[in-house]
């Protein structure tokens, strides 16, 4: 006979509490199978697709789209033809979740919009106090939030940026107007050189005064941001004169801004600097792309990069450590998960490469390539982003030259790699035209002291002028 099952709201991993709504696909009434996509939800990590545990048909939605709830709410309930098929603990959530696992992101064209951005930090780990995060209440039958009010867009006749109101044009004379609309003036604290008169021979009307002070008052925009093209405007509260929105600090930013605090403050952070002559690494990098052997996959000078970090580490591998605090113990690992942090629309994220110290040249730009089209696509899972060991950031997209990039929790380290620039350089004895970038490698200070960091980012610089020499070292 027909059971009404409710799907509760599965743990999308590393012991999450909770998750928003961002999706329904599907309505009351529609038939469903087993594994066909019912809901996208978007954890403090990444959008997660959640599929139906069985066959059936949709009989309620309790929960709206937009609504944080805690892992554990029921937010459908589904009509069977039967009972449930047995699951891990008699969880079907639990099942749901492991082929939620294996489904594939869909990949993205390589030239699909602006492509994934490499910056900043991302998730935390072990470091970042066993996940703990501010939880919010939410009620799994609130109504779905009201609709954000648009932006106002000012009049083509707004002031410049940094000009409080209208440029006055009138002359350096008396302005003309009667006594009682110069009292006026004074009283709302209005410049009539700045008002200009509409009445008869250019006077200053008492509407003409009143005007300008409303105006003041409530004053044009700055600028203007369409709802449509920024969508964290979109998600937000404009303000009635239309100078501020206001955005819920949720998910994936929120978990971001957790995690550099908490590494900011937990791991005692040392920066330091290196400038490299990286012309034969940008030779290097033409050549390769006129390889067929690489004619698939996109070759760039930050995968040289990520290759010099890694056999920097081969040769250093104290550095790919992390430390445990509740065990006062240092975890050193004997394998690399390469993080490549990456700004997507919903926020910071730092995937990793699974075992990138086993990956050849090809496989690891292969590697490097899925990461960032599945980080565009916004279908980073969990696992993703778990148990990296070392993280490289590449402020150089911006133009940036350098910075002091912040741990990766659960890390000992974090290169910064900038953007490459012709400068003039002396080689051997004299002055050329060279192709020039900038390192800066931060690191824990409990694990790494100043020459291990040292010899680490020499290494790296020393790839990076001399490519041949990853053949001797690797």
């Amino acid at each position: 006979m027909p059971t009404i099952q409710e799907f509760r709201l599965p743990d999308a991993g590393e012991g999450l509490t909770e998750a928003e709504i961002v999706q329904w696909r599907v309505a009351p009434g529609d038939a469903v199978r087993v594994n066909q996509t019912i809901v996208e939800i978007e954890t403090a990590k990444s959008l997660v697709e959640l599929p139906s545990p069985w066959d059936g048909t949709v009989v309620e939605i309790l929960v709206a789209e937009g609504t944080t709830v805690d892992v554990g709410t029921p937010i459908v309930r589904i009509e069977t033809a039967g009972e449930p098929e047995p699951g891990a603990a008699g969880d079907p959530a639990a099942a749901a979740l492991e082929t939620a696992a294996e489904v594939d992101p869909e990949p993205l064209p390589e030239d699909a919009g602006g492509g994934a951005v490499l910056v900043g930090y991302g998730t935390g780990g072990a470091a970042s106090g066993g996940g703990r995060r501010r939880r919010r209440t939410a009620e799994a039958s609130a109504p779905a939030p009201a609709a954000p009010a648009a932006p106002v867009t000012p009049a083509p006749s707004a002031a410049p940026t940094g000009q409080a109101g209208p440029v006055s044009t009138a002359p350096s004379v008396r302005v003309l107007a009667k006594p009682p609309v110069r009292k006026l003036a004074k009283d709302l604290g209005v410049d009539l050189l700045s008002v200009p008169g509409t009445g008869p021979g250019g006077i200053v009307t008492r509407e003409d005064v009143q005007a300008f002070a409303s105006e003041a008052a409530h004053p044009e925009t700055l600028a203007t941001y369409p709802g449509d093209d920024n969508p964290w405007l979109a998600s937000g509260t404009v303000s009635p004169d239309a100078r501020r929105t206001r955005v819920p600090v949720k998910s994936v930013r929120r978990r971001t801004a957790e995690a550099m605090v908490a590494s900011a403050f937990t791991a005692p952070h040392v920066t330091e600097f290196v400038t490299v002559d990286v012309t034969k690494t940008m030779k290097l990098v033409a050549a390769l792309r006129e390889d067929r052997e690489f004619a698939d996959v996109r070759v760039t000078p930050l995968l040289i990069t990520a290759k010099a970090l890694l056999l920097a580490l081969r040769r250093h591998p104290e550095i790919n450590a992390s430390w445990d605090d509740e065990a006062q113990e240092i975890v050193y690992k004997h394998y690399v998960n390469l993080g490549i942090a990456a700004a997507t629309p919903r926020g910071l994220v730092v995937p990793n490469i699974k075992d990138a110290h086993r990956l050849g040249l090809h496989d690891l730009a292969v590697a490097i390539a899925d990461l960032t089209t599945t980080a565009r696509a916004g279908k980073t899972t969990p696992t993703d982003m778990s148990d990296g060991t070392i993280t490289i950031t590449n402020v150089g997209v911006f133009g940036i030259d350098t910075g002091t990039p912040i741990l990766n929790p659960g890390e000992a380290g974090i290169l910064a790699f900038g953007a490459i620039r012709e400068q003039p350089w002396v080689h051997k004895g004299k002055i050329k035209k060279r192709w020039v970038t900038q390192l800066a490698l931060s690191f824990d200070h409990r694990l790494v002291d100043g020459e291990l960091g040292s010899r680490v980012l020499a290494d790296i610089a020393a790839v990076l002028e001399e490519p041949a020499r990853g053949l001797v070292w690797g």
